[in-house]
């Protein structure tokens, strides 16, 4: 722990704006003599008194609940005080700077200040001390703000089982499993001269590989976390006047972006997020892709090649009322040849056929084979589908093939939210299990590079839960709190 984690803080705990309640919460050790200058009285261990909130001069502030947390029965595991009163910004910054003012004020009873060193928070420097108090694991942490964070249904739903332990508890069995591997390895290298193979009699081989299987579920269901958390970025691309901001409305169900029948009207980027089973999607209409003079639209199709650029998943938008036009479709070829050189061959292009109510067939299937002529070699075994942002015809085709984009399977109740870095670190133990497993299998096998690899795989587990991870790393988790949580 650092110095300043032995400095008691406070801080407004509730969201800045008006509301009906706000919260000032305060964490550290021995709050006793603040709660009897802020509230004039001891408080009963948590239990909701109500009071006046006085300035120094005995002058009331508001009315309001007080709420005291003996440790370590409290979020943090500190001495913890809340006051809670009437939400609006300038009662609560008074209330909290009356907060700081009592708890650096001299106790003339022993001559010192009431709770020296007491200042404002930093963001999510409560929740921290709860981890490193040992309230909730590194997981856990990142969890409460994901809850918060949370865009969809599923999300907070996941969110929350990961809260309550769910992910913990995941890791911490791979942990046992890989500790019990680890202690049949260190015997073998510690008696070397045993007749018995400690490896052979334990089956440390079939150990490893269901250690290995169990890995491989834990890893699908985190990837499945992180979509929830994070969802996709979709951008969609194509010629003026195909249909883009359309299809935008379309899918967002609202008039976002404006709609003409003159080219170029979309000039910048215009983004929505949506949720189709729960999963996040951001949706970026851009500027119709072309040869322009107008440098204001120029600028707009250079910003849409670098959303294009950054995107997870691209619709390359086509217009069925001119796939017959010679000249369209060269252009289309053209932006399909720019495609792939602009964009990084693992993320998926998805062909759009837009405008199926003007097409000759309106009546053709669903899904299409790319109809480029000459054929594009990438186009050839690429999702398509046609549809009508007008009707709404052929949409839920366009949103089942997104889910299988992102890589969504159907929400199994046993999906719990997770970061990026949570994946990371399971890949970084299947490489470390996977190299441990080639020297397992070898003919005399190198016991002691074994054992590291297993070592090793232990430690990417530990950064998972927080049992083993840098200051740097806490920093940049709890960096992205909101103060007062």
């Amino acid at each position: 722990m650092l110095s300043r984690h032995a400095d008691p803080i406070a801080a407004i705990a509730t969201a800045p704006g008006r509301g009906g309640v706000g919260i000032v919460r305060i964490s550290g050790k021995g709050l006793a003599p603040l709660v009897q200058a802020l509230c004039g009285r001891a408080l009963r261990a948590r239990e909701a008194t109500y009071l006046s909130f006085c300035d120094a001069a005995g002058q009331a502030i508001d009315q309001g609940l007080a709420l005291h947390f003996p440790a370590p029965h409290s979020y943090t595991g500190e001495d913890v005080l809340e006051l809670q009163a009437h939400g609006g910004p300038v009662v609560l910054q008074l209330l909290l700077a009356r907060c700081l003012e009592a708890g650096n004020a001299i106790d003339f009873a022993t001559g010192r200040p009431c709770l020296p060193g007491l200042r404002v928070a930093q963001p999510g420097e409560f929740t921290e001390r709860a981890f490193l108090n040992d309230k909730i694991d590194l997981a856990q942490a990142e969890a409460i703000a994901d809850l918060i964070d949370a865009s969809t249904e599923a999300a907070a739903r996941s969110a929350s089982r990961s809260l309550t332990g769910a992910f913990s508890a995941e890791i911490h069995g791979l942990r046992d499993a890989l500790i019990h591997l680890r202690m049949l390895v260190e015997a073998t290298l510690d008696f070397p001269e045993e007749e018995i193979d400690f490896l052979r009699k334990a089956d440390a081989r079939g150990q490893l590989s269901n250690l290995q299987q169990t890995l491989g579920s834990v890893m699908q269901r985190a990837r499945q976390g992180v979509l929830l958390r994070e969802g996709i970025k979709v951008v969609i691309a194509g010629q003026p006047n195909a249909g883009k901001s359309s299809l935008l409305n379309a899918l967002a169900g609202a008039e976002l972006a404006i709609v003409t029948p003159i080219a170029g009207t979309t000039r910048d980027k215009v983004q929505q997020t949506i949720q189709i089973e729960g999963v996040p999607l951001h949706i970026i209409d851009t500027a119709g892709l072309r040869d322009s003079d107008d440098e204001v639209e120029r600028i707009g199709i250079s910003r849409a090649w670098d959303e294009i650029a950054a995107a997870d998943a691209v619709l390359f938008l086509h217009d069925l009322s001119r796939a017959d036009a010679t000249d369209y479709i060269a252009a289309d070829v053209a932006i399909e040849s720019a495609l792939g050189q602009k964009m990084p061959k693992t993320v998926p292009v998805i062909d759009v056929w837009n405008k199926l109510d003007c097409a000759v067939a309106p009546s053709a299937p669903e899904s299409v084979v790319n109809p480029f002529t000459p054929p594009s070699p990438h186009a050839a075994s690429r999702p398509a589908v046609r549809l009508s942002a007008l009707t709404g015809e052929g949409l839920e085709g366009l949103r089942r093939i997104l889910l299988q984009v992102a890589g969504w399977q159907s929400a199994p109740e046993g999906v719990y939210i997770a970061r990026a870095r949570h994946v990371e670190a399971l890949q970084a133990v299947a490489a470390h299990l996977q190299e441990a497993s080639d020297q397992l299998q070898a003919q005399g096998p190198a016991l002691d590079l074994l054992a590291e690899e297993l070592r090793l795989a232990q430690n990417a587990l530990n950064t998972i839960t927080g049992e083993f991870s840098s200051d740097d790393l806490l920093g940049v988790i709890f960096s992205s709190f909101c103060i007062g949580k």
